[in-house]
């Protein structure tokens, strides 16, 4: 007789900044169980809307070890397809089969995937400041903790918040000025590189922030720093702008967490126009979809690097480890740090030791929530403020 989904649960939490959605898939064998990720911090309660309305009452009955088939089907079933509310909403699902089918077999999802290529992986950090000074200290401190790659921003995404030349009248948001980033982060590079020396790799997100000849300007001007990759320098609607950044320079970029439709990526892919892709496990529909990716781009000698920030959950990260561990194309791993609360709220949360993140011996996706403890921490509605980005000008811009 087969294992069936008996009950899909929708965890939200909100242990830090960001609202993190949950899916535990109830099986109609006792006691097992899967959690899977379908966080979408800036439209949770979409997501949770349609998990709970849509994909609950689908789902109910199915048998969980048809993972491909029920992938496939959740996808279409609506119609209009490959958005970010579905996508995420089909992500909790699909991980939590994962970890249901892990479960099953005594096997962590890596050796379900094909087995380790390596024992842990390679992370990167986040080091920030005020100043060049600042941030190069910044990356001392993750240097004399193991950490081998590190990224660098000053003064956030788009460097220090500018409302000085904006307009009498002029709304309020999340100000910045493209050109004067582009130049204090080049002086901030300029800056780093002379402080560490050329030992620790660097890695840079512009986070889409700049007009298409802009951001070829500007990888071309990083090239000089070697950066092990420069991130999003170009919104998903610019994708063409990619080969003019190849034929410009061999600064290797990396791209793709914004990314939901399949077409987004294989044309970079088929191209050889980035070189690390890096999409958001749960915004592109879970590890089904992500194994495929990571193959196809293999085909093409790209190289994996996960989004993996605070707004990905402790479950997402595991997913991301398991596919980093999996992987043959692995490249590095984006890691957020998170708190005491949130190993304690999310029991497995991956660890990271020297730089690397190891996976514990459990099977499945080797993780679990502590629903009591989640339910004390419950997401606020709030308006986002960083999403409000404005050019000096007080114009609308993309975050």
């Amino acid at each position: 007789m087969s294992t069936v989904i008996k009950d899909i649960q929708t965890i939200t939490t909100q242990p830090s900044g960001s609202r993190l959605i949950i899916v535990k898939i109830i099986t109609s064998d006792p006691g097992l169980h899967g959690v899977g990720c379908a966080t979408f911090t800036q439209r949770f309660n979409a997501v949770h809307t349609a998990i709970e309305k849509h994909l609950k009452p689908f789902l109910i009955g199915r048998d969980v070890s048809k993972i491909e088939e029920i992938w496939q089907m959740s996808m279409v079933n609506s119609y209009w397809r490959n958005g970010p509310v579905l996508n995420n909403a089909i992500s909790g699902v699909d991980q939590a089969l994962w970890d249901i089918k892990g479960k099953q077999a005594n096997m962590p999802v890596y050796q379900l995937l094909g087995g380790k290529c390596r024992e842990a992986a390679a992370v990167y950090g986040h080091a920030g400041g005020g100043t060049p000074q600042a941030v190069a200290d910044d990356v001392q401190n993750f240097s004399e903790q193991g950490y081998h790659y590190i990224r660098v921003q000053m003064g956030g995404y788009g460097g220090h918040e500018s409302q000085a030349r904006k307009p009498e009248g002029s709304p309020d948001g999340a100000y910045f000025d493209p050109r004067a980033y582009m130049r204090s982060t080049l002086k901030m590079l300029e800056h780093v590189r002379s402080e560490i020396g050329d030992q620790v790799e660097l890695l840079h997100d512009i986070h889409e922030r700049l007009q298409p000849i802009d951001a070829v300007k500007f990888a071309k001007d990083v090239e000089r720093f070697n950066l092990f990759f420069l991130e999003d320098p170009l919104a998903p609607e610019d994708l063409e702008w990619f080969e003019h950044i190849r034929q410009q320079c061999c600064t290797p970029i990396a791209m793709g967490e914004l990314f939901n439709n399949p077409r987004e990526w294989q044309p970079l892919i088929e191209g050889k126009l980035i070189d690390f892709i890096r999409m958001h496990i749960s915004q592109m529909g879970g590890i089904t979809p992500a194994r495929s990716v990571a193959l196809f781009a293999n085909m093409y000698g790209l190289r994996t690097a996960w989004h993996g920030p605070g707004d990905t959950s402790p479950v997402g990260h595991a997913a991301n480890l398991h596919l980093d561990l999996w992987a043959p194309n692995f490249g590095v791993q984006e890691w957020c740090r998170f708190s005491e609360l949130v190993y304690e709220m999310f029991p497995g949360t991956p660890e990271v030791r020297n730089g690397y993140m190891y996976p514990n011996k459990q099977p499945g996706l080797g993780i679990d929530v502590n629903e009591e403890l989640a339910a004390e921490y419950p997401c606020q509605d709030t308006v986002e403020h960083w999403t409000q980005t404005r050019l000096p000008d007080g114009s609308p811009a993309r975050p």
